[in-house]
């Protein structure tokens, strides 16, 4: 993490990095060193260790993020201690059922941004509704998608296909999205050759389906790269042809690089977050500050806000005690 800050201090980023100092060493101009010796990123239970750990990194990094020290987080730990530490210190935006883990797949030719990918194991219709908003303000803002094509993860393409929270939330999404304006384009079910196959800008699920339709997707993808390199070394006339293919697949394996889109991005917050991979290396982890500086710069939390507001999509507090006790 700290070579990707400085990497990424050389493209003009400003980065606060918190961790050991001692380790950490010097670092170039734009990066400041906060000693946080603490790490719960490999804790069992990373909820009650950001509750209770104060002095971890990723908790005071989140504290810095709150009072406005810095403009985003960016956490190259684990995925459920940067969850707990924003929710508990930057704190669910207004009228925000759930924060959502939003990845923009490489996908060749035709990102798609899926949706969540681990945040929550189960979603409720209201969710999954508020998701396609940050979904489509993510891609309008860092993939510059004028008007996101928003589908919804289903075993099958009929309207009435799914378990009962995905029918509900589809009648919704496509009462939603004609309301939606320029916001984005609900295009109904999607099927999981869909989230390869450019049909949808964005796909929205729960956290448990997400997350394992990206690790099949990941292990796919690397287990191709891997077969097409072992192909191209298997004979002489093969090597002499992988020479010849070298610089397609070069661009290839740039264009499906998972660090080119810096990670996943922690929405739902009062300011916005991003979740790298633990095995990037230092230009991934460059990339995901990167990616962080420009959605704070384009406020991708209150166009998603306004958005889901102009929609009647964000969660509003009872009117009365006696509603409050009725929707426990």
């Amino acid at each position: 993490m700290a070579a990707g800050a400085a990497l990424a201090a050389e493209q003009g980023a400003r980065v606060l990095l918190f961790g050991p100092a001692a380790e950490l060493g010097g670092m170039p101009p734009g990066v400041e060193v906060v000693d946080a010796p603490v790490s719960i990123a490999k804790t069992a239970d990373p909820a009650r260790a950001a509750r209770t750990s104060h002095d971890a990194s990723i908790v005071l990094a989140a504290k810095a993020v709150a009072a406005g020290r810095a403009d985003a987080l960016v956490c190259a730990g684990g995925t459920g201690a940067a969850l707990a530490a924003g929710t508990f210190n930057i704190k669910r935006d207004r009228g925000i059922f759930r924060p959502a883990l939003a990845l923009p797949l490489p996908v060749p030719g035709s990102p798609v941004t899926l949706l969540d990918v681990g945040a929550s194991s189960e979603a409720r219709r209201e969710h999954l509704v508020q998701f396609a908003f940050m979904g489509a303000a993510l891609a309008r803002i860092v993939l510059g998608v004028a008007r996101p094509r928003v589908g919804l993860l289903s075993n099958g393409e009929e309207a009435g296909r799914g378990r009962p929270v995905v029918v509900e939330a589809g009648a919704e999404l496509r009462e939603r999205g004609a309301e939606a304006g320029r916001a984005f384009s609900f295009v109904g079910n999607v099927e999981g050759n869909d989230l390869v196959s450019g049909a949808a800008d964005v796909i929205v699920t729960d956290g448990f389906t997400g997350n394992i339709a990206l690790k099949v997707l990941e292990g796919t993808s690397q287990t191709l790269l891997g077969a097409i390199r072992d192909a191209a070394h298997s004979s002489a006339r093969a090597k002499t042809g992988g020479l010849l293919l070298r610089p397609a697949l070069g661009a290839l394996r740039e264009e499906i690089d998972p660090e080119g889109v810096g990670g996943a991005y922690l929405l739902g917050l009062r300011r916005l977050g991003v979740v790298p991979h633990g095995r990037f290396t230092r230009r991934g982890f460059a990339q995901a500050i990167l990616r962080a500086r420009l959605g704070a710069r384009e406020d991708i939390v209150a166009q998603t806000h306004a958005a889901l507001d102009s929609a009647g999509a964000l969660r509003r507090p009872p009117a009365s005690a006696a509603d409050a006790s009725l929707r426990r």
